[in-house]
């Protein structure tokens, strides 16, 4: 009971601090490595993220640790994303529930584009030259259940970006809690992500030859140009959800949650989800304070096959300025 008591805690605290850390660093526009707030799984997006206490399976990964802790023993999911025209977003998670022992997860995402040539002044139809970039984030998660109701989650990971030859790296944590209440099946979460270091591009392009000595105006230094070291996307995210209806043909259930980032306001994100003859799904969400984002919406399917359950998620996502994102994903529980 004392560890127990100690967790809580140590939760708390880490709220605080998280908070603490937000009103320090409230400068908009300012973090990199920005594809770490892309939405994974189309049940997420489709309920405007609003997953911190909603999520129990495999895209818990992405979202809250500590949600992983489940009744089934293996969970994997897939997901594609089109994103913005020129980039794909792929992730691929597994979670494996060892009982008593916890559960463990790895899982990584990318976002990526096809190669495109380089232009330049002089040269407006190509170089010749190719050049692309490819960002990665891959990670092993452990969570354990100190009570029935109670579990605690934390994520090591490894972020990699890359532009053309240019790279930046670097190591982050994830922490997070999920709390269950008898009443409507309701559950208090919150997560804090990308916690770690600044990261600095490094890479052969940024080589020069300077020409640093008046007397041998041939000796050319080798040198280097210096970038910039920026802070990852740290996020704090506080969220509640509960039943609205559950019965054997219709399930209905709501999720409200806040999250503050170190580089944009916050945001408050709404999520509706409606399940019919347990199989057919419907969901939809609402950032608020999200100029770009409009509401999303989803469609879902899910079959059962003796212990499996396969899902299939659809979402639809509206922006403003930059279109529709579309969003597919599947999930195998077992």
């Amino acid at each position: 009971m004392n560890l127990i008591k100690q967790t809580i805690k140590s939760s708390l605290l880490i709220s605080f601090l998280a908070v603490s850390i937000f009103a320090q660093n409230a400068n908009l526009g300012t973090a990199g490595a920005q594809f770490l707030k892309i939405p994974i799984g189309a049940r997420s997006a489709a309920l405007g993220g609003a997953v911190t206490g909603m999520s129990t399976d495999a895209t818990a990964l992405f979202w809250n640790p500590a949600g992983i802790i489940h009744d089934h023993t293996h969970a994997l999911h897939v997901s594609h994303i089109p994103w913005m025209t020129f980039f794909d977003v792929n992730a691929l998670a597994y979670t494996l529930n060892l009982k008593e022992l916890g559960a463990i997860g790895i899982y990584a995402r990318t976002l990526g584009m096809e190669k495109m040539e380089i232009t330049t002044e002089y040269e407006p139809d190509g170089t010749g030259e190719f050049f692309d970039s490819q960002d990665l984030e891959m990670g092993v998660v452990y969570a354990r259940k100190l009570i029935d109701q109670f579990s605690f989650g934390i994520t090591a990971k490894y972020i990699r970006q890359r532009i053309w030859n240019e790279i930046a790296s670097g190591f982050a944590f994830d922490f997070g809690t999920h709390y269950t209440i008898d009443f409507q099946t309701s559950t208090i979460a919150m997560s804090l992500r990308n916690f770690g270091p600044d990261i600095k591009m490094d890479g052969p392009d940024l080589l020069v030859f300077y020409d640093g000595s008046d007397e041998y105006q041939d000796r050319l230094i080798p040198s280097s140009k210096n970038t910039e070291a920026y802070p990852l996307p740290l996020t704090f995210q506080f969220g509640v959800g509960m039943d609205l209806m559950n019965t054997k043909f219709f399930h209905s259930r709501i999720a409200l949650d806040v999250i503050h980032y170190n580089d944009n306001d916050e945001q408050a994100l709404i999520g509706l989800e409606t399940t019919i003859a347990q199989r057919f799904i419907l969901r939809g969400g609402y950032r608020f304070n999200q100029s770009r984002q409009q509401p999303s919406l989803g469609v879902g399917l899910q079959q059962r096959i003796e212990k499996m359950v396969i899902k299939l998620d659809y979402a639809f996502v509206m922006h403003e300025y930059l279109g529709e994102t579309k969003f597919l994903s599947m999930d195998i529980i077992f």
